[in-house]
């Protein structure tokens, strides 16, 4: 575990993925070390997937940091909380890195678990943080898998910042949830399911064949059953 990174005090109940106050000890964005109210750095999450298989390989998205400020940010390592609503993920089932635009390393990010069942994320690995030019994005290629012990679950992913609060941190530039499922390995029926609620009530011909699908599969394997070898009695 990283030193100074898992002071992480709890201040009050969790909801979704709005995490508890982070201590000073996580890094700063050089452009937002200081106390006043405007922020320059805005986060945003995109391109994710709705599902994760666990013992699968990662999966991509990006992580957009956007500088509104007059001044270039130095230094920026943003944060990404995971809330499981089972609360029982586990840190060493989770797979995260991701690629420094500017040298194109990969990095690995490491996690810790508060009391209050968050699971804490910094885009650190020792590299010197991202910079952003004034009124500039940059694009954060990001990958996130899960062990194969990782059991069916719905979690919520946010990304933040830190900036200075007087003798405090806060979380800022918050991204908005991003909601996903962990589902079992080759859970067809559970990717039915998705597509039945997504054709709405206007395709009944629709579901009729997906059902249809899910029926001839089950069928064709009682049959492969019931045709295996027979041994006569002599």
């Amino acid at each position: 575990m990283p030193p100074g990174r898992h002071d992480l005090a709890p201040r009050k109940p969790v909801v979704a993925a709005a995490p508890v106050d982070p201590p000073l000890s996580l890094k700063l964005p050089l452009c937002a070390a200081g106390t006043g109210a405007a922020f320059p750095l805005d986060t945003k999450i995109h391109g994710g997937p709705a599902e994760y298989e666990p013992g699968a390989g990662r999966q991509a998205w990006s992580l957009d940091l956007t500088n509104t400020a007059h001044e270039t940010c130095d230094a920026v390592h943003p944060v990404l909380v995971l809330v499981d609503r089972d609360r029982t993920l586990k840190n060493t089932q989770l797979k995260m890195e991701f690629d420094d635009p500017a040298t194109g390393r990969t990095h690995p990010v490491a996690f810790i678990r508060t009391d209050e069942d968050e699971h804490i994320g910094v885009f650190d690995d020792g590299f010197p943080g991202f910079v952003i030019a004034p009124g500039k994005t940059l694009t954060v290629p990001v990958r996130l898998g899960f062990t194969a012990d990782a059991v069916p679950d719905t979690i919520t992913a946010n990304a933040a910042v830190v900036q200075r609060r007087g003798s405090d941190g806060q979380w800022v530039g918050e991204s908005g949830d991003y909601r996903f499922e962990i589902v079992p390995e080759g859970d067809l029926l559970h990717r039915i399911d998705d597509e039945l609620a997504a054709t709405g009530r206007g395709s009944a011909l629709t579901r009729l064949a997906l059902t249809a699908v899910v029926l001839l599969i089950a069928g064709a394997a009682l049959v492969v059953a019931s045709r295996g070898p027979r041994v006569r009695g002599r």
